[in-house]
């Protein structure tokens, strides 16, 4: 094999992982804009959801400002993956809220905690470089 089948082939495969990683960030966006809008705009079943908590409606502001505001850094080439973390470090609260506080079925919480952990992983160049450590 030549050296330009394999650099060839090194960008056919980055360019179909960074496509896959646009259409995931995408969809997690628009779930989370969502999510969270529903939780700012007071929605009935979200006003439930965070009494049966117990924090107070407080923490529902916070939770949706962090998921609307996670949610858009998905739609930046440099921040994606800072977006993904926030949102993947909000879901694994979201599972154990849902395990030992609400009950439940945490499934959601779960597929969402994989989808961004799998940008979070696909852009950690890019959140490294964010933080200063490469």
């Amino acid at each position: 094999m030549t050296t330009q089948a394999i650099t060839h082939g090194n960008y056919e495969a980055s360019k179909a992982k960074n496509i896959t990683l646009w259409v995931v960030q995408i969809l997690l966006a628009g779930m989370f804009i969502m999510a969270g809008g529903s939780k700012l705009g007071g929605a009935e079943q979200m006003v439930q959801l965070y009494n049966a908590i117990g924090i107070g409606q407080w923490f529902r502001y916070v939770t949706g400002f962090i998921e609307v505001g996670s949610a858009l850094l998905l739609f930046s080439p440099k921040l994606a993956g800072v977006g993904a973390a926030l949102l993947a470090s909000t879901m694994v609260g979201a599972i154990i809220t849902h395990l030992f506080v609400i009950g439940g079925n945490p499934a959601m919480p779960i597929a969402l905690l994989a989808g961004t952990g799998f940008v979070a992983w696909g852009r950690k160049d890019r959140v490294l470089s964010v933080l200063g450590l490469k």
